[in-house]
Parts: structure tokens; C-alpha cells; sequence
């Protein structure tokens, strides 16, 4: 009777994460994101940003203080291909992040990074750093946003 107990814990948990997770799927989808947008500055942060599946790396940097200008940072490799950041920084806060490249060679490519480009680029926006949540399909792409744009932010600081 535990075990059977245990095992209906364990299958409502999942079934309560997979219904999150597909909520916010769908709710990502019912904002324009197609790639052509994705380089283009997204200029004001969401202010509703919600939690993704794991916190980031406390190492990152914050970004306040920054020396106004553009910064490129450096194309970051990932198993699914390259990446790269410029952000814009006005009164020494980032204003705008563009993703100068990124992988789109195949559909999925080009789904994964039209859903979560946007979100991490809201996300960074609103935190001022690299310091972002990561969602879930989308660690490459995680990867490869964040690398670049801590590189960008280094070489912005005072």
C-alpha cells in the first residue's frame, strides 16, 4: 500500500509538471517569435518573467555600472551550433541585446531558438546579466546565449 502510495505521489508530480510545462509552451507561442525577430533589439523587459526549470549560475556577473556603447561577445560553441550576443548599453545598463547568430539550419533549430532567444533576451534584460533561468529543451541554446552574453558584459565593465 505505500508503494502504491508513493507511486501515485510520484505520477501526480509528473503529471503537474508536465501540464506546467506545456502551459508554458503554449503560452511562449501566443507572442509573435519568429525568427527574424529574434535579432532585432528587444529593447523593455517583460515584467512578469516567469520561472524556468533550473536557476543559473551564480557566477555570472552583474552588469550594472557598465561603459556605454556596443559589445559583440565572442561567438560561444554548442553541440548544436554557434551563438553570439551584442548588447547596447546606455546610462550603464544594458538597453538592448541583439543574437547576431545562432543555429536555424533545420526546423527545429529554428524552433527551439524562436521560442527561447526572446525569453532569455527578456529575461537578461530585466535581470541586467547573464544570470538567467533555463528552460527546459533549450540548454544549448542556454549555453551558447549565456557564454556570449557574459563575454559581452566583461568587456563592457568599468
Amino acid at each position: 500500500m505505500k508503494k502504491q502510495t508513493q507511486n501515485f505521489i510520484l505520477g501526480g508530480t509528473a503529471l503537474t509538471a508536465l501540464a506546467a510545462n506545456a502551459y508554458f509552451l503554449w503560452a511562449g507561442q501566443g507572442q509573435a517569435r519568429s525568427s527574424t525577430a529574434i535579432g532585432s533589439s528587444i529593447s523593455q523587459a517583460s515584467s512578469d518573467t516567469t520561472s524556468r526549470d533550473a536557476a543559473a549560475s551564480s557566477t555570472d556577473t552583474s552588469s550594472f555600472g557598465l561603459k556605454d556603447g556596443s559589445y559583440t561577445g565572442a561567438v560561444t560553441s554548442t553541440n548544436r551550433g554557434d551563438y553570439q550576443v551584442q548588447i547596447t548599453v546606455v546610462s550603464g545598463q544594458i538597453t538592448a541585446i541583439d543574437v547576431l547568430e545562432y543555429p536555424n539550419e533545420n526546423s527545429r533549430s529554428q524552433q527551439i531558438n524562436g521560442d527561447a532567444l526572446p525569453i532569455y533576451t527578456e529575461e537578461a534584460l530585466a535581470s541586467q546579466s547573464a544570470s538567467i533561468s533555463q528552460i527546459s529543451g533549450a540548454t544549448e541554446a542556454y549555453k551558447g546565449f549565456t557564454g556570449s552574453l557574459q563575454d559581452a558584459i566583461n568587456q563592457a565593465q568599468v
